[in-house]
């Protein structure tokens, strides 16, 4: 204590150089950080790269580096064809742009799939649709003779033929109802596209394109991809069918999730942190009541604050997304300090007129009460420091120190800060109003009071079984930013879904074995291999194709030939109004809704429509005819595939060059929730354990956490523990502290599960700093007691602890009201665990401390 009270003396007798000192230092500390302090805002280094999970999250990026650092387009357009040519265009425009990307790649687009795909397909899928297409021969070589509107109408004809003989159309109903979807469209006046992927192909192409492009990144800007991204845009914007609204484009992937939490992390930070400096200063007002303390107090603030910034630029160099939390954190938790010793200071001036004697007085009264509170925080924060969870022990790193240096402010700058301001003595006792009253009914209630927390504690330890867990990394960011809304719509596709496991066989008859048993596992909506690729029955297949080949021939060989010129309007119509009269014939045999129908109403409107509207139905309904029969030509005549025949761009993504093949387990709807992200996972290392990827990587980050938040509990808790007993050395007086203390824990458990609270990996840090808040308040009453002081809520200290609440409360306010779901969540626990701390103190402590035999 002397000390402190020494310490105090020197500042304000020097109080001129003190300022002088500090400010020096600022500025010097301010000058190095600008140059040296930097934001990380890859969520992978939120975790130590020594644990075993991360050791394999790394080496699968070093082996497979295609897949990291991406901007995925997403493609979507009204028909498959508009959305393969759209693709293809956007990456071939990305490619030629060696300003804002490396390469660009469009997978689905590689002509291996258009030349060997239908031998991917397992036998039985691949028979049923080379039936299909052998049995609409007849009208395929009408179209394949005449690609036009008039070919279609005759092979329609045709089809009336079948339904004369007592021929079933409704295999055919769903290629049907598109023709009739297009015919309908211009026979109205607004002709779309006609997709022969349904007709032809069978739908196997269907679903968003995914174009991966590795962009050039400004690491001197926060938001890295932000310029690349924009130029993707921009192409994509350009494209004929978007600027149509057929086709729509829009993107996410590591690189725009990343750019995007920065900016939700940003967004409005500087009106919220000017609304939290009105707001500070107000409450500052009433309790202090005079700007020649409040200016003190928050100037001390930001020299603490400024020295911080300085000391994390010398120690931690780069933050992270976690991290740079630090600033709200000080400025909410700091001010306690500050604002307890001229809380303190007001109450010693009403006796001690002179401003010298008061300030050693208050440093006597208040000064190791003070640095016991900023131990104790601190020890909240740095019980993260050890831990392999390095977004928090980051931030517990720089706030634990944070908590130093605003003590040591508090002692010597704010002394001196307030010996130039010269604050005014008081007249009157400053505790707060009704003080006495609310003392009284403590005292008298005392047991009714201890009763009924004993209730809520009941509640609360039942609601901390309760309180969940959300270990899905995503559920932390805005669900509202472009990449948070495509890839949540990829989710529901098993083939887009981005929670996927990866595994690596030692060659392709291992991963065939392996893909079998991780198929037969519940919740596994597909598996893909290399394997996959390296087909097995291929000569069987082989033959399948061989022989609808053959059948097809005049077909293919039709389609192969010259285009004969484009018919005229009016032999279009010609056609129209003779297919619409076939129809109209059969019509009572056909089937209630049959798009036959449909399809005879169109034709019959478009067989009086004017020249420009049948032309332009022409020109619709052939559009993609011609590559579609081309397309069917050429999958026709696959070759066998071989590990060794493989495209170069298929095999990298499967194949590593020692041999061994990659695996990959797609999970079906179950894992939505973490709940089935967690048995997913765990179903797939029960098969291999060392199977790594996004699913098992989100399970692994649970662990680490979870794990990460017991050992720093438990460190803070012995800390504070150790602390307390060689300050009070009274077993009772400790026992007085950690109960409210673990009461405010489970308050807090209790409010977290009534307002539907989880917890995550932003806001778990709450958890352990809430030890280090809640000694900080307690161990002001209970110093104050032991000093013999019986009132709590008629004392100084109270109005110093709810003022200091309620700037802290203001400062976590900030960080609830964030744009980033993560921050938020941060700020929104820490406000619940602060309303639970002031409950305890001011209620339950005071009730605890009056029960004793000497109250």
């Amino acid at each position: 204590m002397r000390v402190l009270v020494g310490v105090v003396g020197l500042s304000r007798r020097f109080a001129a150089l003190v300022v002088l000192g500090f400010v020096v230092l600022g500025a010097l500390g301010l000058r190095y950080s600008a140059g040296h302090l930097g934001i990380d805002t890859d969520t992978d280094h939120l975790f130590a790269a020594s644990l075993p999970w991360r050791q394999a999250q790394m080496e699968e990026a070093r082996q497979f580096p295609q897949f990291d650092g991406l901007i995925v387009a997403v493609v979507k357009g009204a028909i498959p064809e508009e959305t393969q040519e759209t693709a293809r265009a956007l990456n071939a425009a990305l490619n030629r742009d060696k300003t804002d990307f490396h390469d660009s790649s469009y997978p689905a687009g590689e002509a291996f799939y258009a030349r060997e795909g239908l031998l991917l397909l397992p036998t039985g899928q691949l028979a049923t649709l080379l039936s299909q297409i052998v049995a609409a021969q007849p009208f395929l070589g009408q179209l394949a003779a005449d690609p036009s509107g008039r070919g279609l109408a005759n092979g329609l004809s045709l089809l009336t033929q079948g339904v004369s003989a007592g021929a079933d159309l409704t295999p055919y109903d769903g290629a049907l109802k598109a023709v009739a979807a297009s015919l309908r469209a211009a026979a109205a006046g607004r002709p779309e596209p006609l997709s022969w992927a349904g007709l032809i192909g069978g739908g196997l192409e269907s679903g968003p394109a995914m174009v991966l492009a590795h962009p050039v990144l400004d690491q001197g800007d926060l938001q890295p991809g932000g310029v690349p991204t924009a130029a993707l845009m921009r192409m994509a914007a350009a494209l004929p069918d978007v600027k149509a609204g057929r086709v729509h484009v829009d993107y996410t992937g590591d690189i725009p999730l990343s750019d995007e939490e920065f900016a939700s992390l940003t967004q409005g930070l500087a009106a919220g942190g000017a609304v939290s400096v009105v707001l500070i200063a107000t409450w500052l007002f009433f309790a202090v009541r005079s700007w020649r303390l409040i200016v003190p107090i928050l100037l001390t603030l930001a020299m603490g604050l400024v020295l911080t910034v300085s000391f994390a630029a010398v120690t931690v160099k780069v933050m992270n997304l976690i991290s740079v939390a630090f600033a709200i954190l000080f400025v909410g938790l700091a001010v306690d300090f500050a604002i307890q010793f001229c809380v303190r200071l007001r109450d010693v001036r009403v006796h001690e007129k002179a401003l010298g004697r008061a300030l050693e007085e208050t440093a006597r009264q208040a000064g190791g009460q003070i640095a016991l509170a900023a131990i104790a925080t601190s020890c909240g924060f740095l019980a993260f420091w050890p831990t392999s969870f390095i977004g928090v022990a980051e931030l517990g790193e720089i706030a634990g120190a944070g908590m130093f240096i605003a003590l040591i402010c508090t002692l010597t700058f704010l002394p001196a800060l307030l010996v130039l301001f010269q604050p005014r003595a008081e007249g009157r006792e400053i505790g707060l109003p009704m003080g006495r009253r609310v003392d009284g009914w403590l005292k008298r209630r005392r047991g009714l009071v201890l009763g009924g927390f004993a209730v809520l504690g009941m509640a609360g330890l039942v609601a901390g079984t309760l309180v969940k867990f959300d270990a899905n990394p995503l559920d932390t960011k805005d669900p509202d930013t472009m990449s948070m809304r495509t890839l949540s719509g990829m989710m529901d596709n098993p083939q887009t879904n981005p929670f996927y496991a990866d595994m690596l066989a030692p060659n392709l008859g291992a991963a065939r074995a392996l893909g079998a048993k991780l198929a037969g596992l519940s919740g596994v909506a597909e598996v893909i291999s290399g394997a996959t690729f390296v087909p097995d029955d291929q000569a069987a297949k082989l033959a399948m194709l061989a022989q609808a080949q053959t059948i097809l021939a005049p077909t293919l060989q039709a389609a192969s030939a010259p285009p004969a010129p484009a018919p005229s309007a009016d032999a279009l119509r010609a056609a129209f109004a003779k297919t619409a009269a076939d129809i109209a014939a059969v019509r009572t045999k056909l089937p209630p809704g049959a798009p036959l129908v449909e399809i005879g109403a169109a034709m019959a409107t478009l067989a009086h429509a004017p020249d420009a509207e049948v032309l332009a139905a022409n020109d619709a309904l052939v559009r993609y005819l011609p590559q579609a029969l081309a397309q069917l030509g050429e999958s026709l005549s696959a070759q066998p595939i071989t590990a060794a025949n493989l495209p170069a761009s298929v095999a990298r993504d499967w194949f590593l060059p020692d041999g061994r093949v990659r695996v990959q387990v797609v999970p079906g709807q179950e894992a939505a929730t973490t709940a089935g992200m967690k048995a997913f996972a765990k179903s797939v290392l029960a098969v291999d354990p060392k199977a790594g990827g996004p699913a098992v990587e989100t399970l692994e980050t649970a662990r680490t956490i979870l794990g990460a938040f017991r050992e720093a509990a438990l460190l803070a808790f012995i800390a504070i523990a150790v602390i307390l007993a060689v300050v009070f050395r009274d077993a009772r007086e400790m026992a007085q502290v950690l109960a409210t203390l673990l009461l405010s824990c489970l308050l807090t458990a209790l409010f977290a599960k009534l307002a539907g609270v989880e917890i995550n990996y932003a806001n778990i840090i709450a958890l352990p700093l809430l030890l280090g808040v809640g000694v900080s308040f307690n161990v002001y009453f209970v110093m104050n007691y032991r000093a013999g002081l019986r009132r709590f809520w008629a004392s100084a200290t109270a109005r110093a602890v709810l003022f200091s609440a309620l700037t802290t409360g203001t400062a976590f306010g900030a960080l609830a009201a964030s744009a980033d779901r993560g921050t938020a969540s941060m700020g929104v626990l820490l406000l619940i665990s602060l309303a639970a701390v002031l409950v305890a103190t001011f209620l339950f402590l005071p009730a605890l401390l009056y029960a004793q035999k000497d109250a």
